[in-house]
């Protein structure tokens, strides 16, 4: 089945997919449908922020996170579990709307999937930045003294997590990570992991981005290890603008951070539902992602 791919800009987000008769399972933002030793993958435009979905979502959202990781799984030398960009490959319910399935959806290998976020940082920001000050470690690993917020690490670092539905993922040891999935494993999931960050990191830089830090996820499939989930997209990964980077301070970055920022500049307690969004913060998010996109592709975006 041949799709074909409107280049108009959505004025409303698309938040929840619907093939008829099937149940899919839904994730912050990604419905997964399966399909026997298959998925179908759809990136909805949904956002969430401080561990709550937004009942506002981001035009073409989910679109920019496909077309990015599309871009990175061709560029990559690693096994991995995409397919088809096209869900048409599928034999889809009757009923089907492909146009709303057109630019967000990926069918990928069913895998088992190992139950922990390889996270590789390069830069001192979030979570790591804030142990750092407490302890000079990040995940317990030590780090020189003097460093500042933004700071690029003397090497990048594998700071394993632990893989959560809901709330934040919780930092665990090289060794309780070994644990959970056997050493020889871990080993080979932190040099892959390694591996694809200073590969993107040093592409993401000849495009003027900073690749600060960002998670992999991986599976098992006839015994071998492949990289799944998206990859590399303004949702997993830290992106910053080089040429505004001054390390001493949070940088200016490639995501939701003005979703993050107005939030927190209402009376929005955190722990009840969260309001709409505005429309300038919409889209200004919109264009965050979108200019992530296009820096690092050197694409256009279809859907402008």
């Amino acid at each position: 089945m041949t799709l074909m791919m409107s280049n108009q800009p959505s004025a409303i987000p698309f938040l929840h997919s619907q093939l008829p008769g099937l149940t899919p399972f839904r994730g912050k933002v990604r419905d997964v449908y399966d399909f026997g030793d298959r998925l179908l993958f759809i990136a909805t435009d949904r956002i969430s922020a401080f561990d709550w979905i937004l009942p506002s979502g981001i035009p073409d959202k989910g679109r920019v996170l496909t077309q990015i990781s599309r871009f990175w799984f061709s560029r990559l030398d690693v096994p991995h579990h995409v397919l088809s960009m096209n869900p048409g490959d599928l034999d889809l319910p009757a009923g089907t709307n492909l146009d709303d399935l057109i630019g967000r959806s990926m069918v990928v290998y069913k895998t088992t999937v190992f139950p922990v976020e390889c996270v590789v940082r390069g830069y001192l920001a979030g979570s790591g930045w804030k142990e750092y000050k407490a302890s000079q470690t990040v995940c317990g690993i030590p780090l020189p003294a003097g460093l500042v917020e933004g700071d690029l690490l003397p090497a990048p670092i594998f700071t394993p997590a632990t893989k959560a539905e809901t709330g934040h993922d919780e930092n665990i040891s090289f060794a309780r990570m070994s644990e959970i999935v056997g050493h020889e494993t871990a080993i080979e999931l932190r040099r892959m992991s390694v591996h694809i960050y200073s590969m993107a990191a040093e592409y993401a830089r000849e495009r003027g981005i900073i690749l600060a830090d960002t998670k992999f996820e991986f599976g098992l499939r006839d015994d071998e290890i492949i990289l799944i989930d998206e990859v590399l997209t303004p949702d997993s990964s830290r992106f910053w603008p080089l040429d505004q980077y001054a390390p001493g301070g949070s940088q200016p970055s490639f995501d939701k951070q003005f979703v993050r920022d107005w939030l927190e500049s209402t009376a929005w307690d955190k722990n009840s539902p969260p309001p709409e969004l505005p429309a300038e913060v919409i889209e200004r998010t919109r264009a965050k992602y979108i200019e992530a996109f296009e820096r690092l592709t050197g694409e256009v975006f279809a859907w402008k």
